[in-house]
């Protein structure tokens, strides 16, 4: 909470830091401290009567409100704008004022949230949750100060610079990095552990609810002092001097922790100068760029959604100690004797580079116990060799790391959905192109202007039309049809038994589940995990948005026991099944991992393609990772993909350009079908041959 209350401060002190992101568990109080900063604002002078709040000291000449005359301002408390998960594009950057254009005919600008919020705050609870068409609007306005509007025959820019904070859990997923880079700095909260403190989080917020205007009265004179503080920050900024050492410490630290671009180096040294005004100095010092670094670098780190944010203070207390010296900035150069230094790209303790082309993901595991039947590397095993670990209850073995991961060719889901905005399958969305107009169904949401006319227009003269204003009834309103990408929810259901416990082979499959979880990121899917081994099958993850986590149960999944086919793909209809109606719009796509062997419970084959017939009788979109290796294929994945009525494809043709035909083939099951089936009965038949 400390970091948090800074970094707000910071902000208030020089909103060029570029603004918070809040990251932290449910109940720790992000939004109340987020909210509580508009009333340490200082005031804000804008003119009179202008709706986008324009400086009356530096007027803008493109203002729709101007030209503005030059004279005094009016002083008004700064704004917090909150935008909500929910709203629409037009609510948040202004649109055509329907009203006025259909009763008087003029084309009239109807302010969004953005010229509310310019020269104040932008608050978004729950940011990572925001629809992209909201983010990518934000990110236009943030990177550019400017808004620009085109649409409805309505051409408008105006000024939009404002203060963006967010919060958000983890848990719930993670954001795009084009929008994690925007937020200058970052904080992550977690509820205290100290019981006098959690003692005393609960006094006040006892307190406030028993008397209110007590309460506030009670921190008033601090939050005054607090006031008077920030604006002496304030005043004191444009003195404050940032130094060369300073300034070399701040690019060697961002070069030594390999940020992409320059945004992290400019927010650091614009933070470290708020720092420095903050404790009332006119120069910055080492801890200024210590504390800059620990609140501007962390979100700046991560590689893939799957990274932890953090910093390693090791490092920068040693990259801050290397950079500190004056001097012509040879002591920035890395040190010829340590693990960064030489030619040759060695390991660091002065012994020539392995041969082979060998990365972390291909060295040789450590010595293990192979399992009976079992070649070392769990290659070349056929099914009587397995059979001991398929009969018999199996033992448990340690979770082996997932391969590297890989970019996986999109799978989609057929036909046309109505669900959440996102960039899987084709839907018809409140966002993308227009496809035609149609009458409301219910409430009008998203007019079509055009249409609207068009079926209003052959009956003005019957309808007594004499000035200039379109008379419209509610029988001409239309509302556009529009179509472009749906978020799915992505349902693993993975085979952790014995036939995949092989290290080597069921690393390969963790690295093919994990670039799908990555490619499920991108698309902003909802995922979740099921896995089945032993006697049963249980839900790893229940559908989350939450892709990291998803990440995490898989890299722990352990392996090993029978392989209760069956008993995962009716877990996967249970959970679909839940699922349809909590989100009912939301349409699922199934990925099955296995390799299609069923031996666990009674009949298990029969009552693993009844399980299957059961889901595609549901309609459930279907794919099968066939995951079976070595030179023996039965083809047993093949036949439950026919079952399911899906394609089957193996981790080869996952990561290769042979899987561009998987589209196509979940748009014509039928054929699917077929070819699947056909495979199948070939393989029986080289097997009976």
């Amino acid at each position: 909470m400390d970091d948090l209350r800074l970094a707000l401060l910071l902000n208030a002190v020089s909103p060029a830091v570029g603004g918070v992101l809040v990251r932290g568990e449910k109940g720790t109080a992000k939004s109340t401290a987020v909210r509580a900063l508009a009333a340490l604002m200082p005031p804000v002078e804008a003119v009179p009567g202008c709706r986008f709040s324009c400086d009356p000291h530096r007027l803008d000449p493109a203002c729709p409100d101007g030209p503005h005359e030059a004279g005094p301002g009016e002083s008004r408390p700064a704004r917090m704008v909150e935008l909500p998960v929910g709203a629409s594009e037009d609510r948040l950057v202004g649109s055509l004022d329907i009203e006025r254009a259909l009763a008087e005919g003029v084309k009239a600008f109807e302010p969004g949230l953005l010229a509310q919020a310019h020269r104040g705050v932008l608050y978004v609870d729950e940011v990572n949750l925001l629809q992209d068409f909201l983010i990518d609007s934000l990110l236009d306005a943030a990177a550019m100060g400017v808004v620009h509007i085109e649409r409805e025959g309505v051409s408008v820019r105006h000024s939009s610079r404002f203060l963006l904070v967010g919060t958000m859990n983890p848990e719930e997923g993670e954001l795009r990095p084009q929008l994690l880079d925007r937020f200058g700095l970052t904080v992550e909260v977690a509820a205290s552990r100290e019981t006098g403190e959690r003692m005393e989080v609960v006094r006040r917020r006892l307190a406030y609810e028993e008397d209110p205007a007590a309460f506030a009265a009670r921190w008033a004179g601090e939050e005054s002092g607090l006031r008077e503080r920030i604006a002496a920050a304030r005043a004191l900024l444009p003195e404050v001097r940032l130094g060369d050492t300073a300034l070399r410490q701040i690019a060697a630290t961002c070069a030594a922790f390999e940020v992409d671009g320059m945004r992290a180096d400019i927010v650091m040294a614009r933070t470290a100068t708020a720092l420095a005004a903050w404790a009332g100095r006119t120069d910055v010092v080492a801890e200024d760029v210590r504390r800059a670094a620990l609140l501007a670098l962390p979100h700046r780190r991560r590689r893939n959604p799957f990274d932890a944010p953090g910093l390693d203070e090791d490092k920068l207390d040693e990259t801050l100690r290397r950079s500190g010296g004056a001097g012509d900035g040879t002591d920035d150069d890395p040190d010829p004797d340590g693990p960064d230094g030489g030619d040759g790209g060695g390991d660091g303790d002065g012994q020539p580079p392995q041969d082979g082309p060998q990365g972390p993901a291909e060295a040789p595991e450590p010595s293990e116990p192979s399992l009976p039947g079992q070649s070392r590397d769990g290659e070349g095993a056929g099914p009587e060799q397995s059979g001991e670990q398929e009969g018999g209850q199996g033992g448990e073995q340690a979770p082996a790391r997932a391969d590297e991961p890989f970019r996986a060719r999109a799978l989609h889901v057929p036909g046309v959905g109505e669900g959440a905005a996102g960039r899987r399958s084709r839907a018809r969305t409140a966002q993308g192109r227009i496809t035609g107009a149609r009458r409301p169904r219910g409430a009008l949401s998203r007019l079509h202007l055009a249409a609207t006319v068009r079926a209003a227009a052959p009956h003005q003269r019957a309808r007594g039309r004499s000035g200039p204003g379109l008379l419209v009834r509610r029988e001409d309103l239309r509302e556009a049809v529009r179509e472009g990408r749906e978020s799915n929810l992505v349902l693993f259901v993975v085979d952790a038994s014995g036939s995949m416990a092989a290290r080597r082979r069921m690393g390969a499959v963790k690295g093919a589940v994990l670039s799908l979880l990555l490619d499920a990121y991108q698309r902003r899917d909802k995922v979740g995990l099921i896995s089945f081994r032993g006697s049963g099958a249980e839900v790893a993850l229940p559908p989350t948005s939450s892709v990291d986590a998803a990440a995490a149960r898989l890299e722990s999944l352990p392996t090993g026991g029978r392989t209760p086919l069956a008993a995962g793909l009716l877990k996967a209809r249970d959970v679909l099944r839940t699922e349809r109606l909590r989100d009912p719009s939301r349409r699922p796509l199934l990925v099955a991992v296995t390799d299609g062997r069923a031996t666990g419970g009674p009949q298990p084959v029969p009552r693993a393609r009844q399980a299957a017939r059961l889901l595609a009788a549901d309609g459930t979109a279907s794919v099968v990772i066939d995951c079976e290796s070595g030179p023996v294929r039965l083809g047993l994945a093949g036949a439950l993909a026919a079952d399911l009525g899906g394609p089957a494809v193996t981790l080869e043709e996952l990561r290769a350009d042979t899987v561009t035909g998987l589209v196509r083939s979940l748009q014509a099951p039928g054929r699917t079908h077929r070819t699947t089936r056909e495979n199948t009965d070939r393989n029986t038949g080289r097997r009976a041959a």
